[in-house]
């Protein structure tokens, strides 16, 4: 069960029950993020294994692992959902796996014809810096 609460009209931000994520925030739980993902219970808890995988990333030792994990995190590149979008692109930018790049174009160019309905923010600010790094 996920205690993500998502965005809203007055909170452009998720917020995430911090002992939760300072558990699975470790390389050594990559193998249940990954069962997670691979058969998640609602986009919250994709939401937050993502999350928790940016801040393994953001540690900064365990990028390969995490990297590695693409073939699962692919099944998300067509996702409609601006949350998902948006910690994919950071995850992404940090890992900067090469199979990625040509989803993040395609997730620039989608929300540029139709703009995610309902978002709380812009993923596109964040699916553009992704590509830039990847560009750098």
């Amino acid at each position: 069960m996920s205690n993500v609460i998502l965005p809203n009209q007055y909170r452009n931000y998720c917020v995430f029950d911090k002992n939760v994520i300072d558990k699975k925030a470790n390389a050594n739980n990559i193998p249940l993020i990954k069962q997670e993902l691979e058969n998640p219970a609602n986009e919250e808890q994709v939401i937050e294994n993502l999350y928790a995988l940016n801040v393994i990333l953001d540690k900064g030792n365990d990028k390969n692992k995490v990297a590695e994990l693409y073939p699962i995190l692919s099944k998300y590149n067509d996702t409609k959902s601006p949350n998902i979008q948006t910690f994919l692109a950071g995850i992404y930018r940090k890992t900067k796996v090469p199979d990625a790049f040509g989803p993040l174009v395609k997730m620039l160019i989608q929300n540029s014809i139709n703009p995610p309905q309902n978002a709380n923010f812009d993923p596109t600010e964040e699916i553009g810096g992704a590509i830039l790094d990847y560009l750098a």
